[in-house]
């Protein structure tokens, strides 16, 4: 899947370092017995979960379409299809997910993939001064401007999490 970069980094860190985007790398032990990889994640590294956002992968009329939103929360794949003009969606394969972003599940970033995919990001992210987003592997964080984000994957920001 997606390999590291030398020192370290994954293509989520080469995306932001290459935009001279300013963010913070935060690690954590990830424990392979933890049931959700975002509460893992805020729990681990000691924040709130509104600030975690998770990235998941739906089939929208056949296509591929990230959903960014709180680990707190769930996708509202209705509000999702809509965001993107669609009019069904369901949750995608996550095999299709890691083939289509070089990431394994749990490590997924929103940056950095493969192939560029619609990206809707939901709109509380814009509430935060910073948000949590995987950093391309399990146990890997990134703290970033929401604007960044939303910058930086081209997304369009909608009420996608319930």
């Amino acid at each position: 899947m997606a390999k590291r970069k030398p020192g370290g980094g994954t293509p989520a860190t080469t995306v932001l370092a290459s935009a001279g985007v300013a963010f913070t790398v935060h690690e954590y032990d990830h424990d392979a017995r933890a049931e959700s990889y975002g509460g893992e994640a805020a729990e681990a590294l000691g924040i709130a979960p509104e600030r975690v956002f998770k990235t998941l992968f739906a089939d929208v009329d056949g296509a591929l379409v990230v959903g960014v939103v709180p680990v707190s929360g769930q996708l509202d794949l209705k509000a999702l299809a809509r965001a993107v003009g669609g009019r069904k969606a369901a949750m995608a394969d996550p095999r299709a997910a890691e083939r289509a972003t070089g990431y394994v599940v749990g490590g997924i970033s929103p940056l950095g993939q493969r192939k560029t995919h619609p990206t809707v990001v939901d709109e509380s992210a814009l509430t935060h001064p910073t948000v949590f987003v995987s950093g391309g592997r399990r146990g890997l964080d990134l703290e970033l401007s929401p604007a960044e984000l939303v910058r930086l994957t081209a997304a369009r920001v909608a009420a996608i999490g319930r």
